[in-house]
């Protein structure tokens, strides 16, 4: 018998991933990517995590409970994802949240997660749009001891269990699992609705939840794992050689040497 969830959505708040590459400076000092007139956004990974939860809800019911975690969060940004229809808001907070490693933020939402209490289903996105590491989902479901299942592209709620599909190079897995249980939500079918103009105006009235480092038991510097020892910007090389000829059938046959030459072909 299908049964109403309790549903914890990870979300990242991430420099607006279509801004221009000249928009961001790589600051080799301070070992940090500055972005210069880029707004935040919810990171479009999360947003298809999410939109997997909502459709759930709409299906058969539940409460949704979205967390994201950083140093300055945007709660102009957050909005959107309770007027898409979340139900509640916590947002891990702290001067100490800031540049952290996987480990680190994977262990601060697990925390989240473990004061929250009651939960039968955490969603996360396939990786962050900033890092593109795709290891905080895992590492949540590590901590807090409970089975994971990456890329999954569908999910429905069956006779007490999930019943997913899990991508591979190849096609796609059947899989039956058992909550509390965590997945981290592929990019190919959840694309996150647009909210309401009056959906926007009720969730900015709503209250947000607001937590320390200290409020959850987390100690970034004892936990830290990660140290940038360099960071640069990638220094590209380009020579450029005129190939001659009298004809077109000399210019061809002298680019065809050339690049037997340099091993091209």
């Amino acid at each position: 018998m299908n049964r109403e969830l309790n549903i914890i959505v990870c979300v990242k708040q991430v420099p607006d991933p279509d801004g221009p590459p000249s928009a961001f400076e790589v600051d080799s000092e301070m070992k940090k990517v500055i972005p210069k007139g880029v707004p935040p956004v919810l990171s479009p990974f999360d947003e298809n995590a999410l939109e997997a939860a909502l459709r759930i809800k709409e299906s058969s019911g539940g409460k949704i409970t979205v967390i994201s975690m950083g140093k300055k969060l945007a709660q102009r940004v957050l909005v959107k994802a309770l007027a898409a229809g979340a139900d509640e808001m916590v947002l891990l907070q702290d001067d100490s949240f800031d540049d952290l490693d996987s480990y680190c933020t994977a262990f601060g939402l697990a925390a989240a997660c473990k004061k929250i209490g009651k939960f039968d289903l955490i969603l996360c996105g396939r990786q962050a749009a900033d890092s593109n590491a795709g290891q905080v989902g895992l590492g949540i479901a590590e901590i807090l001891g409970i089975p994971a299942v990456a890329l999954v592209q569908k999910v429905e709620l069956g006779d007490g269990n999930l019943n997913v599909e899990q991508l591979l190079p190849d096609g796609y897995a059947v899989l039956e699992v058992s909550m509390p249980v965590l997945l981290t939500m592929s990019s190919e079918l959840y694309e996150l609705r647009y909210p309401t103009l009056p959906a926007l105006r009720a969730a900015q009235k709503k209250p947000m939840t607001m937590w320390s480092a200290k409020d959850v038991g987390v100690e970034v510097a004892q936990i830290k794992r990660d140290k940038v020892v360099k960071l640069y910007p990638r220094i590209s090389e380009k020579n450029c050689e005129l190939i001659t000829g009298e004809t077109m059938e000399e210019l061809g046959i002298n680019l065809a040497l050339k690049l037997r030459e340099i091993n091209v072909i």
